[in-house]
């Protein structure tokens, strides 16, 4: 029979996601720690927020991490020494990055170097310079390298198995000719709202409110209608794909900020003086309805033509994109082999539970090859 393994985990961030994944982690731990083929031990040894820190020099488990993290005074450790303190562990350590965070983004080959491995939903290590994406992949194990491992499923879609199904299609050599989608939950939302299939919906800059008030945008909306969001998860895709996207600001991406809104002093005051714009979005849905069609926020690769695109698009109302209902995500893969029929993928897009889904599932996938 196998022996036991140990092995460590440290967690960087303790917001939604952070929280979301630190509970199912304990639920992961205890079916690992009975498996009767080969049981797992997972310790969590380090938790580290923007502002605060807990670990132990003997690295013992932290059992109460809520309690500790409260009352702990320690500030975060600097990204070398983090490493340096990971690497002199006495086992397998697997860092979890729930953060946003370009400064730990860049830090990944340096960690995965030290046969550190990783799992996060940070959009901005696969987004970013190309040579980042390159530095990852060429140090991690499941890349070029023979270093830690590196999963990112929910960088893209959340829970939803979107990089993991393109790795599939790429590695069994498909050909994908074409990725579509709604990309953002946010997004999807907004506009489903804006214009429902039935027709009717509310004033652009109304709606905005509403999905800021129930939680489906950032703090300030400015983030999520820029349209960056979507850029970056595109790059990602595109990537993955076979592309060399420079950056997600190498290709078109339309912005639903008004130019004359852009220098708005605050998320608030962009709010207060949208309305004065509603006249542009009507116009769009006017057209829309006149042609039988429905206006959603889309993003697309065209693999062959090597092109990306963000932005507004038109469709049918018979069209799967149309149909979405609430906040949902669909990504539609066209490839050689599934013809005229996308390989389609729908469902929840955002939330912390469902994103906090994505990265325990890539820390299983992590365990299994450890």
């Amino acid at each position: 029979m196998p022996l036991p393994r140990q092995v460590f985990i440290a967690v960087i961030g303790a917001g939604g996601v952070g929280k979301a994944f630190l509970s199912q982690l304990s639920q992961v731990s205890s079916n690992l720690s009975r498996s009767t083929s080969a049981p797992t031990y997972v310790s969590l040894i380090l938790l580290s927020t923007s502002k605060k820190s807990i670990y132990h020099a003997d690295y013992k488990p932290l059992n109460n991490w809520h309690a500790e993290l409260e009352a702990s005074a320690t500030p975060p450790l600097p990204l070398p020494e983090l490493a340096e303190y990971l690497v002199k562990a006495p086992g397998k350590v697997v860092l979890v990055d729930n953060t946003s965070n370009q400064d730990v983004a860049d830090a990944y080959p340096t960690f995965l170097k030290k046969g550190i491995s990783i799992v996060t939903p940070n959009k901005k290590a696969f987004s970013g310079s190309y040579q980042l994406w390159r530095d990852i992949f060429s140090a991690a194990g499941n890349g070029s390298g023979v270093g830690g491992y590196v999963f990112h499923e929910s960088s893209v879609g959340a829970g939803l198995p979107v990089i993991s199904t393109l790795k599939e299609l790429v590695e069994t050599g498909d050909e994908v000719l074409k990725i579509e989608g709604v990309f953002s939950g946010t997004m999807s939302f907004l506009f489903n709202s804006f214009q429902p299939l039935g027709g009717g919906g509310g004033k652009f800059s109304a709606e905005v409110k509403t999905a800021k008030e129930k939680g489906y945008t950032e703090p300030d909306p400015r983030d999520d209608l820029n349209g960056l969001d979507v850029a970056r998860k595109l790059t990602i895709l595109a990537r993955l794909a076979g592309l060399e996207v420079g950056s997600p600001t190498s290709f078109p991406v339309q912005s639903l900020i008004p130019k004359e809104l852009e220098s708005c002093s605050s998320g608030d005051e962009f709010l207060s003086k949208l309305p004065e714009f509603d006249g542009q979005m009507d116009e769009l849905k006017a057209g829309a309805e006149k042609e039988g069609k429905v206006v959603r926020f889309v993003g697309s690769v065209d693999v062959p033509k090597g092109e990306v695109k963000v932005g507004l698009e038109k469709f049918d109302k018979s069209h799967p994109i149309a149909a979405l209902k609430g906040s949902d995500n669909i990504i539609a893969f066209y490839t050689k082999r599934y013809g005229d029929n996308p390989l389609i993928i729908q469902g929840a897009g955002a939330g912390g539970e469902v994103t906090a889904m994505g990265v325990t599932g890539d820390l299983l996938k992590v365990l299994r090859l450890l």
